[in-house]
């Protein structure tokens, strides 16, 4: 694996030379360009591997990944990163990594694209495998272009290398037309790419025709949903406004190919779900399952640098035998109560304690709750290093295909149908146990089943990194943000659905002994008021540690729940709708790139 990385790096890199710096035109005895990359069938795979290389960047968890109803940002207020994930948006401060990293792995892909249809193959297995090596450079493409557009809308747009362009410079492009073509990308990475059941790809860290179905649908429903926009001819900053693309029918079509691609991932039998914490678990040890359908790598010292687990998992003490894990982020207080009572998925997405320097389990106070899917414990050793933990990144499970079946059905019927209402149950069923009792009914009007299917993805795949922008594509980002920060306040007067929540908690304080620690909560006994001092004694007694959930006793990110408490007055700060839905581009982007003089975000 480690060798296989460093030579796709190796090649990634000849690419990127022979495309972009054809001054560069040197004769050698070891001439290594794209020419001689796609003499064969088993080079050009190691090439498209490359590509995978630049379809993910940190950014997209944490900064990108901030700012939303379950996360928000431990950093100081002077930080670009906790400035980026509420809202503080300047020309400076906007980070540039992901634009970057997504535009690279977009011109990999477009020489491969080039490349591999000139390629013949000496045999039909040749063929084969040069159709899904083509596959699999649509689907980066697409996906790589939806994850710039979710956060800048309409940017620079090409679908041939650099050196074809004749041009570095370009200007932007519609997002519709953006999105359009990767649809288009998608649709033809399905037909060229194998089933997983194939046995072609053995991988989740390589697309296949079951994850390209589910990539297909989220680039249809962000291609159908709103967007900030504004008139790309004038700038005018009078245009900008959250709007939904201007032609009802291919908005009823786009929704009709989500809806489709899930159908034939579900139809296909090949992805279930699993026990949820057991996803997790086996994500943290690079275990696959029939959930986990898209995964980026993570592995030694050369590919290893996103810090999952490390920024975005649990607290533990740099003493501890785990070793240092020192998150950057953190649970919304109230999120916790979202949960309903038995969902395990709250237990398993929320750590409600940080591991002390002598491996003593230490509960968390409601303000300093971390990530949980994440968790370094769950681990069966280290890893590289404290902050390369060779934890992948989940791009797709199996969950959020069945919520986007229910949710596309649910919008091109404009009513629940029987479909949507089997796939949102599936995934309910699966967070109680399957204990049909406690889903509750499922809504059977459009604009409640909505309501639940927004709600369900958030207890589902919360961190998982999409909230931001799905919460901008239901065009409602302005409204759930501004009622979270009003949930944070009443949650600290105790007030509202929170007035009877547990003001005190008492645990006993025991050591976790190994990596891959059982535990996946500490255990309490609740509050709702300060117990007597024969209470208190008898707890003491029995062994038990009283904890103010309300206080800064807490292991990392030590906040009192205060109304007027700076950090919570500060969440979502720079929140203004019609303006923040999208980011502006760096000042550093338009200078390198002078198609874009001209062309900033309207209202910076």
């Amino acid at each position: 694996m480690k060798k296989i990385i460093n030579i796709v790096l190796i090649l990634a890199t000849a690419m990127s030379f022979s495309s972009c710096q054809d001054w560069l035109d040197m004769e050698s005895e070891s001439k290594f360009d794209n020419e001689t990359v796609f003499e064969n069938v088993d080079r050009a795979e190691m090439a498209v591997i490359g590509c995978y290389t630049s379809i993910f960047n940190r950014e997209l968890y944490y900064q990108l990944g901030m700012g939303t109803d379950e996360c928000i940002s431990t950093e100081g207020d002077t930080n670009s990163k906790n400035q980026v994930a509420n809202y503080v948006f300047n020309t400076s401060n906007i980070p540039t990594s992901t634009y970057t990293a997504m535009y690279a792995g977009i011109e990999y892909a477009n020489i491969c694209i080039k490349k591999l249809s000139a390629m013949e193959g000496s045999s039909e297995a040749e063929k084969k495998k040069i159709n899904m090596l083509l596959g699999e450079c649509y689907a980066i493409r697409g996906m790589n272009y939806l994850n710039i557009v979710r956060f800048f809308g309409d940017v620079p747009y090409s679908t041939i290398p650099v050196e074809d362009a004749g041009t570095f410079f370009s200007s932007r492009v519609s997002r519709d037309i953006i999105m359009d073509g990767s649809v288009e990308d998608l649709q033809k990475a399905v037909e060229l790419l194998p089933w997983q059941g194939e046995g072609m790809v053995t991988s989740v860290e390589r697309f296949t025709k079951n994850s390209a179905y589910g990539i297909l649908a989220r680039i249809a429903l962000y291609a159908a949903g709103y967007s900030l926009r504004w008139d790309l001819n004038t700038y005018d900053p009078g245009s900008v406004k959250m709007a939904q693309r201007e032609d009802a029918t291919r908005i009823k079509e786009l929704y009709g190919i989500a809806r489709d691609a899930c159908k034939a991932v579900v139809d296909r039998g090949e992805n279930d779900l699993i026990d949820y914490e057991t996803v997790f678990r086996d994500l943290v040890n690079g275990r696959y399952n029939k959930e986990s359908m898209l995964e980026f790598g993570q592995y030694g010292t050369d590919v290893n640098g996103s810090a999952i687990g490390y920024t975005n998992g649990m607290f533990c003490h740099t003493s501890s035998m785990f070793q240092k894990a020192g998150p950057a982020m953190t649970a919304l207080p109230t999120y916790w109560y979202d949960f309903e009572e038995g969902d395990v998925r709250r237990d398993v997405t929320l750590c409600n304690y940080g591991i002390a320097a002598d491996n003593t389990r230490q509960m968390s106070a409601y303000s300093s709750m971390s990530i949980g899917k994440f968790r370094v414990t769950w681990k069966k050793e280290e890893g590289t290093a404290i902050n390369k933990r060779d934890i992948n990144w989940t791009f797709l499970r199996y969950s959020d295909v069945l919520l986007m079946y229910a949710e596309a059905e649910n919008e091109f019927n404009n009513g629940v149908t029987a479909t949507a209402k089997w796939a949102y149950e599936k995934v309910r069923l699966r967070g109680f146990k399957n204990d049909a009792s406690k889903i509750g009914t499922t809504p059977t009007s459009y604009q409640a089943f909505r309501n639940a299917i927004i709600h369900e993805r958030k207890l589902e795949l919360g961190f998982e990194g999409m909230r931001r922008t799905d919460l901008v594509r239901w065009g409602i980002h302005f409204e759930a943000l501004t009622q979270a920060k009003q949930n944070v306040i009443d949650m600290a007067n105790h007030t509202g659905k929170y007035a009877n929540i547990d003001r005190f908690r008492a645990y006993k304080k025991e050591k976790a002994t190994s990596f891959e620690d059982p535990v996946v909560v500490v255990s309490y006994i609740g509050y709702k008021s300060e117990p007597t001092a024969d209470e208190k004694a008898k707890l003491k007694s029995d062994g038990y540690t009283l904890l103010d959930m309300y206080s800064n006793v807490s292991l990392h990110y030590t906040q009192k729940l205060e109304a007027n408490a700076t950090w919570v007055q500060g969440i979502f700060r720079g929140l203004e709708k019609n303006k923040v839905e999208l980011l502006p581009l760096n000042s550093e982007t338009i200078d390198t790139n002078i198609g874009l003089k001209g062309q900033q975000h309207p209202l910076y």
